[in-house]
């Protein structure tokens, strides 16, 4: 396990959760990154508050966990930490239940009370917040983000940047077809998905349907 010391790039409800999770794991955090922050920005729960430049020369050694939700945004600052010479912090909380046939990308973050079953796949920089199920054969894209409570059962796959919101269930596929949550699509919360979802659409209801333009 990397003993780096982290910044949470987020100072908001989810950043603080994150560094929480942080300490959790047993890492040191030593501040909050915003983009938005004068210089002279007050403590964060204990924590200072620096702009990237600021963590990058005060922290050369230090590694980013992104403490943002929205998986587009996510993506963006991940580039912007590499190119300022930091890493990018993965973080497991230990109270995670998980089998040993799990792939892991780039630097997830997953929160306490996840159980994760068997044969799973995820891509860089995935996110999955509190009490969350994950079945058998699930495969995540880069940037997939799952909001508190969430059930994914056996041969699901989320494609690139896909969202689920709070408490949104989805239902099983099978071997020779899975369901599959296209790229960019987003799930409303408390959403029952029970069949395949077209790329960038934003589903809701139970069963879930692609919401029509207002």
């Amino acid at each position: 396990m990397s003993t780096a010391p982290v910044l949470v790039y987020g100072a908001g409800g989810f950043g603080r959760e994150v560094a929480w999770l942080a300490e959790a794991c047993g890492r040191t955090v030593v501040g909050f990154i915003d983009d938005a922050a004068p210089a002279s920005a007050p403590p964060v729960n204990d924590l200072a508050v620096m702009s990237l430049e600021a963590a990058a020369r005060q922290h050369p050694d230090g590694a980013v966990a992104l403490g943002i939700g929205p998986p587009a945004v996510r993506a963006k600052l991940a580039a912007r930490v590499k190119a300022a010479g930091l890493t990018v912090a993965g973080l497991i909380h230990p109270r995670v239940e998980r089998s040993r046939f799990i792939d892991y990308g780039e630097a997830p973050i997953i929160c306490a009370g996840n159980i994760l079953t068997t044969n799973i796949k995820f891509g860089n920089h995935i996110q999955i917040n509190l009490d969350c199920t994950i079945g058998h054969d699930v495969t995540f894209g880069d940037f997939v983000t799952l909001a508190p409570g969430v059930h994914v059962s056996g041969w699901v796959t989320l494609e690139e940047g896909v969202y689920v919101g709070t408490g949104a269930t989805l239902i099983n596929g099978t071997q020779n077809q899975p369901l599959v949550v296209g790229a960019g699509a987003i799930i409303g919360a408390g959403a029952c998905v029970v069949g395949s979802l077209a790329p960038g659409v934003t589903a809701v209801g139970v069963p879930a349907k692609p919401r029509g333009p207002k």
